[in-house]
C-alpha cells in the first residue's frame, strides 16, 4: 500500500464529509493505493454517526473509536500502530490542513529521501494569542532539539513507515514527534511550506494549559531523551557530588573545631554553626538523588508494559 492516512479527531462531526471528499478526490488523482484512518477521540457530537456512514460506504476508511477522550497522542498512537502505508500521513480533521499537499509531502519521502517531513504553516490564520506563545514554544524547540524546523506542532506531517512503527507517542508528546524520530535514530528531517486555512465549522480544542504543558513536555523530553535509558547517570552523578561536597564540608567544620582546641583555643559547638547543616542537607539530598536514580533504573530495567487505550470502535481494521 502507497499511502496511510492519519486523522485524530474530537467533534468534528460537519467537517468529515468534506474533508473525506477531498482527500479522496486528491489521492485518486494520483493513482495511489491508500487507506484513510480516523480515530474518534471519545467525540460526544455526531461524529461517530458520519464514520460509520464513510467506512460503509468505502472500506479504504477505517475507524478506531474510543470510549472516552485520551488525547491527540493516543490518537496518533493507536493510528500508528494499524497503518500498513509505505508512507503515512497526519492532518487534522478540523479542513485547516490541506490535503492537496498529499503529493508534495509524499514526494519529499519516496524521492527525496527524507524519513520525516513536517509542515511549516508559514502564513497562519490564527489570532496573535496563539501565534506569538507558538513562535516562542517553537524557537526553544530548536534550541534544544537542534532540530531546525519553524512549525514542530504542524499536524500535516509525513513520515516513512519506519518512523511512525519505532516511536511511542504518549502524554501530549504529539507535538515533539520530530524530537522522538531524532532519538530513534531517523536523523533525515524536512520541512515544507503547507497552506493553512481558517477553521470552517466549530471551535479549537485546545485550551489554554498548552501553554503551561507544552513546556513542561519539552523539559522532560529533553531529559528523558538523553537519560531515559541510563537515569542513573544523572541522578547518580548529581547525587555523588552533592554526597562528596556535604561530607567535605562537614570535615572541614569538624576539624577547624579539633584545631582550635589542640591549639588551647576556645572553639564554639558544631551544632552553632549554620554551615553544619547546609552540609548535612547537602549530603541527605545527595543520598536522595543517588536512591532515585537507582530506583529509577530498577522501574526501568522491570516495565515494558504497553500503554493500553480504551476502545470500543473498530471498522474495517484486521486484528
Amino acid at each position: 500500500m502507497d499511502l496511510s492516512l492519519v486523522i485524530p479527531l474530537y467533534n468534528e462531526e460537519e467537517s468529515l464529509i468534506e474533508l473525506y471528499d477531498w482527500i479522496k478526490k486528491t489521492i485518486e488523482k494520483e493513482g495511489l493505493s491508500y487507506e484513510v484512518i480516523f480515530v474518534n477521540d471519545g467525540s460526544n457530537d455526531g461524529s461517530d454517526k458520519v464514520l460509520a456512514k464513510l467506512a460503509a460506504q468505502d472500506p479504504r476508511v477505517k475507524v478506531i473509536g474510543f470510549r472516552r477522550n485520551h488525547g491527540k497522542s493516543a490518537g496518533l498512537n493507536v493510528g500508528f500502530a494499524a497503518a500498513e502505508g509505505d508512507v503515512v500521513i497526519t492532518m487534522d480533521a478540523d479542513l485547516q490542513d490541506s490535503p492537496d499537499e498529499i503529493p508534495g509531502l509524499m514526494e519529499m519521502i519516496n524521492d527525496q529521501g527524507y524519513d520525516l517531513v513536517s509542515g511549516w504553516k508559514k502564513k497562519r490564520y490564527d489570532p496573535l494569542s496563539k501565534t506569538i506563545p507558538t513562535k516562542f514554544y517553537n524557537w526553544a524547540t530548536r534550541r534544544i532539539s537542534k532540530i531546525e524546523l519553524h512549525d514542530f506542532n504542524c499536524g500535516l506531517k509525513a513520515y516513512r513507515k519506519e518512523v511512525v512503527k519505532a516511536v511511542d507517542v504518549h502524554g501530549e508528546m504529539h507535538r515533539y514527534i520530530p524530537v522522538l524520530a531524532k532519538n530513534a535514530g531517523f536523523i533525515k528531517i524536512g520541512e515544507k511550506v503547507v497552506q493553512h486555512q481558517s477553521r470552517k465549522f466549530g471551535t479549537t480544542k485546545f485550551g489554554l494549559s498548552r501553554f503551561i504543558n507544552g513546556p513542561l513536555d519539552l523539559l522532560t523530553l529533553a531529559f528523558v531523551s538523553k537519560f531515559s535509558k541510563r537515569p542513573m547517570h544523572f541522578f547518580g552523578l548529581y547525587g555523588t557530588l552533592m554526597m562528596i561536597l556535604g561530607f567535605i564540608s562537614a570535615f572541614f567544620i569538624g576539624a577547624q573545631k579539633l584545631y582550635a582546641l589542640s591549639m588551647g583555643l576556645k572553639a564554639s559547638l558544631v551544632v552553632t554553626n549554620p554551615f553544619f547543616y547546609i552540609s548535612l542537607a547537602t549530603m541527605v539530598i545527595g543520598v536522595q538523588l543517588f536512591l532515585v536514580g537507582f530506583i529509577a533504573e530498577l522501574i526501568i530495567r522491570n516495565s515494558n508494559k504497553p500503554v493500553e487505550y480504551t476502545i470500543d470502535t473498530r471498522i474495517n481494521l484486521h486484528d
